[in-house]
């Protein structure tokens, strides 16, 4: 009801940042793809998690990964506490998700955030 009335569904604010980073942090697959369908920015970056990818890879939701992959977000986006999606999904033992971006073309040498690189992330 309220995107029929126009509320914007990339709108920066509140504890998730964005109304698709709390929908993945939910859970909720059904409003992601509902979202992702509206044009909600899977590249936009913002809090400690990054970008919406990081925070998928990080709560180890695998078919909202797969659903964000297919809409074009950055594999290699940097931000974040964890720096990339992959460092994420490596942190957290997210094995399928680490798969899944590595079958992707995840750079497996990218540099940045707490870990530094994603093998860093595996040896913590």
């Amino acid at each position: 009801m309220l995107l029929k009335k126009g509320a914007d569904v990339n709108a920066q604010g509140g504890h998730w940042g964005t109304v698709l980073r709390a929908a993945i942090f939910q859970g909720k697959e059904w409003i992601v793809a509902t979202l992702l369908k509206r044009g909600a920015d899977v590249n936009a970056q913002g809090g400690p998690w990054g970008t919406v990818l990081q925070a998928a890879a990080f709560q180890g939701k695998e078919e909202i990964v797969a659903m964000l992959l297919e809409k074009g977000a950055d594999i290699n986006a940097q931000g974040g506490f964890f720096g990339t999606a992959l460092q994420a999904a490596v942190s957290t033992g997210r094995e399928k998700i680490v798969a899944m971006l590595l079958e992707k073309g995840a750079d497996v040498n990218a540099q940045g955030g707490l870990f530094g690189t994603a093998l860093q992330a595996a040896a913590s």
